[in-house]
């Protein structure tokens, strides 16, 4: 399992990278003099780019061997944040971040897949849990710890721990992996004829839905607490939001188990999810419960993938991978979509709470897209 490990710790480094952003928002800003919409900007990127990463470099992935193609992905996330920690101004910040999301998109999945392949068919369920966790984890500690670094030295510091994280994951695959090979991921033409069919374009709908509503909302966080409350709060709730992260994506798992109908499951996820939202700007005020829509919001937001995954495997067997990478692509696409629409509500309107009503109403898109759905596949 050692080998886990180090796979694990990348995908640490990766969740920290993806999610602190949010909560570096406002110090970003004020190093570049822009808005916090602005430099918002730099999540829609990263994530765009951690969409089409892997599909878009698939040809190549699948002429190189596995541990050659982590090194790369870790050298150019590592090389990215780099320039981020460096970066002078605005422009320089915006692309770091870009190639920063090409980097995190290639380690991902092959992470994921290295993770199954490199342990006995009976380890493969612990193994693919750390390594899928990783990212989790990276969201519930190392964001708050990150931040509180930032409050002590500034957002450039944490960038750098983040550096030394990901540079650490380096030379242990260098070290420790042996070369191998596995069938690269999907390509961009098969994603794309898979989303042409009807069925999968009304799964994978509900998909981006739940991502620009949660992950879109998520980017301006930071925006919310310091609406309604203080910047001193912000690493709280985005603590919270980690730990509902950690409950929602290893709960889900019990769950499927347990209720056979997945479709019903997912409406409850997209049903919660709503509720969720609609409950911020009513329970912001209020001590200690202020903080439980953050929680059911991550717990709801990290729990969308497992429940469509196992849509798409059941109604597409045929498709496996390439259904699931569809749906991990179509996420992240979500995310990037909802954080560039959140940006644009926020510099139009200067309103936390028409992002936030904006969030519930895509959200509630996705809910009533998943009645259909389940209508439809009855």
């Amino acid at each position: 399992m050692r080998k886990i490990w180090i796979l694990t710790l990348g995908m640490f480094a990766l969740g920290v990278d993806t999610y602190i952003v949010a909560g570096l928002l406002p110090d970003i800003g004020q190093d570049f003099h822009k808005s916090r919409s602005e430099v918002g900007q730099g999540v829609t990127v990263f994530t765009l780019c951690f969409a089409i990463s892997a599909p878009l470099f698939s040809t190549l992935l699948a002429k190189m061997p596995v541990k050659k193609s982590l090194i790369v992905a870790l050298i150019l996330f590592s090389g990215a944040n780099i320039l981020t920690a460096l970066s002078p101004n605005y422009i320089i910040y915006i692309i770091s971040r870009c190639i920063a999301g090409l980097g995190a998109g290639l380690f991902s999945p092959m992470a994921i897949s290295s993770a199954s392949y490199l342990v006995p068919s009976h380890h493969k369920g612990k193994a693919l849990a750390f390594t899928v966790g990783g990212m989790s984890v990276g969201t519930v500690i190392g964001v708050p710890v990150g931040l509180q670094l930032a409050r002590i030295f500034n957002w450039r510091t944490t960038i750098v721990v983040i550096i030394l994280i990901g540079l650490v994951a380096l030379v242990s695959i260098l070290f420790s992996l042996s070369n191998f090979k596995m069938s690269a991921p999907p390509s961009l033409s098969a994603r794309f004829k898979l989303f042409l069919n009807m069925h999968v374009l009304r799964v994978v709908s509900v998909t981006i839905c739940a991502a620009i509503a949660s992950l879109g909302l998520y980017t301006y966080l930071a925006d919310v607490i310091i609406t309604f409350l203080s910047p001193l709060n912000i690493s709280l709730f985005l603590t919270s939001w980690g730990i509902g992260g950690l409950i929602g994506s290893f709960g889900i798992g019990i769950i499927l188990d347990k209720f056979k109908n997945t479709n019903l499951v997912m409406l409850g996820i997209m049903g919660i999810l709503t509720l969720s939202i609609i409950l911020i700007p009513i329970l912001i005020h209020a001590p200690l419960l202020n903080l439980l829509p953050f929680i059911i919001w991550g717990a709801m937001g990290w729990a969308t993938q497992a429940p469509q995954q196992h849509i798409l495997l059941d109604k597409h067997p045929e498709h496996g991978a390439t259904s699931v990478a569809l749906n991990s692509s179509l996420n992240y696409l979500g995310s990037a979509i909802g954080s560039a629409l959140g940006g644009l509500v926020l510099a139009q309107t200067q309103s936390v709470n028409i992002l936030i009503y904006a969030a519930c109403f895509i959200a509630l898109l996705g809910t009533i897209i998943q009645m259909v759905n389940i209508k439809l596949s009855n």
